[in-house]
């Protein structure tokens, strides 16, 4: 290490407020018609113009958030307690550009990585590959297993993320009656898990979890409150886990109907309901941070 670098400090808080990403927070083009009526044209609709870009890809934009959900996101990280928890890879997570300071802490990889100003922390890292170890079979048996049972009849491609989870991008309509079920169960037995979100099949290890990383986080700050937003099944044991948690009215847990105590659900789905899930964390970020400041008296 040089001698002009610095440990950073991590400030103190009694409060962060753990969110996914894409389909809570921030929406592609497709996701953000979740809340429009069938057949719905986006650019006809007022929405339209209340989006705003916080992701580029091959010089286009891809992820977007409403002008409301955008100044509630600078808000809180203005406030410091913004983690976003999301199963993207390290590089796909670099791509975002959310508004305000940075968030110094951030999870990718579905916990794989716990970044620390946007870093990957070694120590953390260590310690999954040593849980992943003793608890899954390995991740090139699993990723053997879907490129041979993925047919390309169906499969638009079949991807790696950090060779820690795989995933397939599949067409929906074609895949055969019961494959997902198939899938799912050859994960289990492996010690892996298996969710479908939107048009991609994931197969993750079951110790690969949001919430542990999020765990670490409030260890590290000191926060006793934990808030935690998300819409898949990949997101349930950091919800179950949260001091408070909420989800859309979309996506995996939406469609099965999942429910945990003191859940709140939004009234909207798509774009709208990710403005309301980031209003949801920072309302109960201020009560937790109001409640903690000494008042003074006149």
């Amino acid at each position: 290490m040089s001698g002009d670098r610095r440990t950073p400090v991590t400030p103190v808080t009694p409060v962060i407020a753990a969110s996914d990403l894409d389909r809570t927070l921030i929406y592609s083009g497709k996701a953000v018609k979740l809340g429009l009526p069938p057949g719905a044209k986006l650019k006809s609709t007022p929405l339209y113009e209340d989006l705003v870009c916080v992701e580029m890809y091959k010089d286009a934009p891809l992820s977007h958030v409403t002008r409301a959900a955008l100044a509630t996101i600078t808000e809180l990280n203005e406030l410091g307690v913004l983690v976003p928890a999301t199963t993207r890879t390290r590089a796909q997570y670099h791509r975002i550009t959310l508004p305000g300071p940075p968030p110094q802490y951030a999870v990718t990889a579905n916990g794989g990585f716990l970044l620390v100003d946007g870093v990957a922390d070694a120590a953390w890292s260590a310690r999954v590959a040593t849980v992943l170890a003793e608890t899954s079979h390995p991740f090139a048996e699993v990723d053997g297993y879907m490129h041979a049972v993925f047919k390309p009849e169906w499969t638009k491609k079949v991807r790696s993320a950090e060779d820690l989870f795989c995933y397939a991008v599949v067409e929906r309509e074609k895949m055969p009656d019961g494959f997902v079920e198939e899938v799912t169960d050859w994960a289990r037995e492996h010690g892996w898990r298996a969710s479908l979100q939107g048009r991609k099949l994931y197969l993750v290890p079951n110790e690969l979890r949001k919430g542990s990383a999020v765990a670490e986080v409030a260890r590290r700050v000191g926060a006793d409150t934990v808030l935690a937003a998300g819409d898949s099944l990949l997101d349930a044991e950091m919800l179950e886990s949260a001091t408070a948690a909420i989800r859309p009215a979309h996506g995996e847990l939406h469609d099965v109907s999942w429910i945990t105590p003191g859940l709140a659900i939004t009234l909207s789905a798509g774009a709208t309901g990710g403005e309301q899930i980031a209003q949801w964390l920072l309302d109960g970020a201020r009560d937790v941070l109001d409640r903690d400041t000494p008042r003074t008296s006149a």
